[in-house]
């Protein structure tokens, strides 16, 4: 859970540096709900996600031929979500593999899920 916080900590950080937000005036959640979700905001890493979940293990080197993408693109969406938290690596001889990390993944869930639940329904307003 340690790495979780800290590793959520850096992807904010790097971000409230650059300018891109003012994450102080966000309460933790809003500012973790916003990292996780834009760690996962690209198709090919909706597409990674994809595979990982279809399979149900670890996946070792193989989604260069699944999904069209130079080994070194997928390496880069591979990192992003693994400094994210969202995905978790091992080696594995020469190869890492990676698998959904479990706790972010319900995290997530129940985050983005209470955000979406939180609409009471159709408006009249507009």
């Amino acid at each position: 859970m340690i790495i979780l916080h800290f590793q959520l900590y850096i992807v904010i950080l790097r971000y409230k540096i650059m300018g891109l937000t003012k994450s102080e005036i966000f309460t933790d959640e809003q500012n973790q709900l916003s990292a996780l979700l834009k760690a996962i905001a690209h198709p090919a890493r909706i597409a990674i996600l994809q595979r990982i979940i279809i399979s149900n293990t670890c996946i070792c080197g193989d989604l260069v031929g699944e999904l069209g993408l130079a080994q070194a693109t997928i390496s880069q969406h591979l990192k992003e979500l693994k400094l994210a938290g969202i995905i978790q690596g091992t080696i594995e001889g020469v190869s890492v593999c990676y698998c959904i990390n479990p706790k972010t993944w319900k995290l997530l869930g129940e985050q983005l899920g209470g955000f979406l639940a939180s609409y009471k329904g159709e408006t009249t307003c507009c």
